[in-house]
């Protein structure tokens, strides 16, 4: 309207011009750089902590447990919770962060003793076994731990077990009554909705596709199941009778009995727990193990941001970090594209004298775990030794990525092998009758549709055939890639194979893993195979940037607004479907 006035009354439209229009840009662009480079100065100059006397290192047992934790939001504080941030999520904890400060409090005098707040850490039997054996090797310091929690599960008993007193609210109880390993199974649904899942797969152990076609365990998984989940119970057994004190007869006893039903004052008296003590009146109790009221806590993130010392060696030995599911592009896991390009990174430092291979992997696609295979190849041919040192999981493609290397060390309770492939195409053809759908199509050659036959019509003997076939083949090369990293016949590997799971004990039995071991374990071997005397590790990959992650998630674009794009994008250019989708290997 003010406009329209103008215009009214004769007046000319004042319009603002390019350099104006530009100069305002700019200036605003100048302030708000001068006010973020103010606030991140301050952030990050107090992003480093100093250690203080009398200090008590809080591990608090909660949240998700991963490999590689990532620094805390050095913004938090000064900014708050920024909107549509996924930075540095508050429920992830980084096994590297837990190991490292254990060491730390074990050495240095200005930490007291570490206080386990909580067992609710989602974790599996092995880095709960390194977090343990960590513990362990801090009480050599002839420091304390206190354990204190409501409730406490089985794998996080597991690690407080090895505390000199575990404290549990009255209302509470042990999660102690033996572990389970469950499975659901679609087959019969699948009938009712009208999909029928073909499976090929090589592998007599390879069960991951068995809930697609049975409606419980076949005699050959619940075998390899019944071996694993044992090995882990007798583990944790083992484990709880040495530091309890408690037989291994009556831990089992006492999980015949379930202790999460049990009054918390029969914990006590089967040698579970020490004090029944509320946990709100925690202090007092730190108090008394401090010796002083004025003591101070440190958390993990904290404790994580303590200056270590830097060494100023120039050889490297790279550890790189390689966790989830294995794909090909794209993912929150081992992305094979992504993974090629940081070890051709790694191997153009000159410096890096040794690579050890962080793998905590259940496996995914075959074409990316050869792709990583070749890669890891290509550093050993460099004469630089690489040394594995397996996780929770290094199975099926998770193995395939590992095998070939100079060295193997695994958890005793780490869940590797599973040496075999699969693949699953979903018949929907009962589904497209059901609600009215018809195919036509046109093909200039005999199976030029039969990808989408496959899917839509249901596979015939011939194509079923082929695509076995094309199994097979991915099961000979992994069988064979296996067989020249261990230096073994390809018939032993097949022989241990068949896609049956091992636990890490015993995979060193079968020759599939030299030794039992942790992560530092495999860095001194690694050191020792370079022949190395002074050196510095390198982690890979980098820690993120937390600007960068808070500048990255102010793109209001959704999932949704994406997907169109690529559909757009994929759409816009010509292309005739050449391949099958890529063989999974789990």
């Amino acid at each position: 309207m003010f406009f329209r006035r103008q215009q009214e009354e004769g007046r000319p439209r004042r319009k603002v011009g390019c350099l104006g229009g530009c100069l305002i840009f700019f200036a605003v662009y100048f302030i708000c750089s001068a006010i973020l480079g103010w606030i991140m100065g301050d952030a990050l100059s107090s992003s480093e902590v100093k250690l203080e006397d009398k200090t008590i290192y809080r591990l608090e047992l909660k949240g998700t447990l991963v490999e590689q934790g990532q620094k805390e939001n050095p913004f938090a504080g000064l900014m708050g919770s920024v909107p549509y941030s996924n930075y540095a999520q508050q429920d992830n904890v980084g096994l590297d962060d837990l190991l490292s400060n254990i060491r730390l409090a074990k050495n240095d005098d200005k930490i007291l003793g570490i206080w386990l707040d909580g067992a609710e850490l989602s974790m599996a039997p092995a880095s709960a076994k390194a977090i343990r054996d960590a513990l362990l090797d801090f009480k050599q310091s002839g420091k304390w731990v206190l354990a204190t929690a409501k409730n406490y599960g089985g794998a996080n008993y597991y690690v407080a077990s090895v505390a000199d007193r575990i404290c549990l609210d009255p209302t509470g109880s042990v999660g102690w009554y033996g572990l389970v390993a469950q499975k659901m199974y679609y087959t019969r649904i699948m009938e009712k909705i009208g999909i029928e899942m073909q499976i090929l797969k090589v592998g007599t152990f390879k069960s991951a596709v068995e809930p697609f076609f049975r409606t419980s365990m076949s005699d050959a998984d619940r075998k390899q199941t019944k071996v694993f989940i044992d090995g882990i119970w007798d583990e944790f057994k083992a484990a709880v009778s040495a530091s309890r004190g408690i037989s291994v007869e009556q831990l089992d006893a006492l999980a015949d009995s379930y202790m999460p039903l049990q009054p918390a004052e029969d914990h006590v008296k089967a040698g579970l727990v020490d004090t029944i003590f509320y946990m709100q009146d925690v202090d007092s109790l730190l108090r008394v193990y401090a010796g002083t009221k004025d003591y101070n806590l440190l958390t993990t993130g904290k404790l994580a941001q303590v200056k270590r010392p830097v060494s100023k060696a120039k050889d490297k030995v790279a550890v790189y970090y390689l966790q989830g599911e294995i794909t090909d592009d794209s993912g929150d896991g081992i992305v094979g594209k992504d993974v090629v390009k940081t070890i051709k990174k790694i191997r153009k430092d000159k410096d890096v004298k040794a690579v050890v291979l962080r793998v905590n992997s259940p496996g995914g696609s075959a074409d990316a775990s050869e792709q990583i295979w070749h890669a890891i190849q290509n550093i050993k041919a460099d004469s630089i030794p690489v040394v594995v040192s397996m996780g929770d999981y290094a199975a099926s493609g998770g193995y395939y990525i590992s095998c070939g290397a100079d060295y193997i060390f695994a958890e005793p309770t780490t869940i590797t092998g599973s040496i075999g492939i699969f693949g699953t195409v979903p018949n929907v053809s009962k589904l497209r009758n059901k609600i009215g759908v018809d195919i036509d199509d046109y093909g200039t050659n005999k199976h030029s549709n039969l990808q989408w036959n496959a899917i839509y019509k249901g596979m015939s003997k011939e194509e079923y055939q082929l695509m076995q076939t094309m199994v097979e083949r991915g099961y000979d090369l992994f069988t064979r890639r296996c067989a020249d990293g261990r230096h073994v016949s390809q018939d032993y590997i097949k022989s241990i194979g068949e896609g049956r799971v091992w636990l890490g004990a015993k995979g060193k039995e079968i020759g599939i893993v030299d030794e039992l071991g942790n992560l530092n374990n495999a860095i001194d071997k690694a050191v020792e195979l370079a022949g190395l005397e002074n050196y510095k590790l390198a982690y890979y990959p980098a820690v993120k940037d937390p600007l960068a992650e808070i500048l990255k998630s102010f793109d209001n674009t959704t999932d949704e607004e994406k997907l169109v794009m690529k559909v757009r994008e994929f759409c816009s250019k010509p292309r005739i479907m050449a391949k099958m989708d890529d063989i999974i290997i789990r």
